[in-house]
């Protein structure tokens, strides 16, 4: 089966919706999503060759194959070894999108934001008593990254996004870091606001670094329900600096913890 052609119109529509300098393979991805699910590739159709999809978007083969593969873990295509990749018959795993574009609308940007405190409020107190100091390592590395890009003026997003990564792998439950690497993706436009603002202007990164630093002095101490605290007084900074007020009920949203088990954890 060959390739199907990408309309000349489309084409110059889809590639017009690449504005960022980056995370560019998001918005390659997205495209082809909306593609599938307008039916303009229907299952078992193969898409286009890397090469072909890198001219068609002006992009790297790199971005090409990171959008591939995003599209893979959502379970929208597969590939074939030799033969290229093909959308699925059917989707294979629940496909989670959240806003993609330009922008969210208010009202979704507060559930993000929600979402937010509610996962990462509850992994920031378990990592607090499980981090060892391989796991601080790894943080400060990202903030000192962080503290690099506010001297430069530059945005800091990338490092943002891997500070929160290395905070969920300091649970040491690997569920728990592969999830919020998954919500990851889609939470750094989010957290890309906090650096460069909706319009591409340096937003308020110095407020957010300070709650940053709260939140890793927090898991430095062990103290759980301070790096909880912490880490919802920095989303509900964040949702604040751009007039969004998260619920109150968010406090009352807590998970019972089981207690941990020393033997099973170790010291730490």
């Amino acid at each position: 089966m060959s390739p199907p052609p990408l309309p000349t119109a489309e084409l110059n529509t889809e590639v017009s919706r690449i504005a960022r300098p980056l995370r560019l393979s998001e918005e390659v991805s997205g495209a082809l999503h909306r593609r599938i699910a307008q039916s303009e590739l229907k299952p078992g159709d193969r898409l286009p060759t890397e090469k072909a999809l890198a001219e068609a978007f002006g992009v790297s083969r790199a971005v090409v194959r990171e959008a591939v593969a995003r599209l893979k873990a959502d379970g929208l295509i597969e590939t074939r070894q030799g033969s290229g990749a093909f959308v699925v018959e059917a989707p294979k795993t629940i496909n989670l999108r959240f806003w993609q574009g330009t922008g969210p609308e208010l009202d979704e940007l507060r559930d993000i934001f929600e979402l937010r405190a509610m996962v990462e409020g509850a992994v920031a107190e378990l990592a607090a008593q499980r981090r060892d100091k391989t796991d601080l390592q790894a943080m400060a590395e990202q903030l000192r990254a962080m503290d690099d890009a506010l001297a430069g003026g530059r945005d800091g997003t990338e490092a943002d996004d891997n500070f929160h990564i290395a905070l969920a792998r300091a649970t040491h439950n690997a569920y728990i870091g592969r999830l919020v690497e998954f919500l990851g993706r889609h939470f750094s436009d989010s957290r890309k606001l906090s650096w460069m603002g909706p319009h591409g202007e340096l937003a308020h990164p110095r407020e957010a670094q300070r709650e940053h630093r709260a939140l890793f002095e927090a898991i430095s101490r062990r103290n759980a329900e301070a790096a909880r605290r912490c880490a919802l007084e920095h989303l509900r900074g964040t949702a604040g600096r751009f007039g969004i007020k998260l619920a109150l009920d968010l406090e009352r949203a807590r998970p019972t913890a089981a207690p941990t088990s020393t033997k099973a954890r170790g010291n730490r």
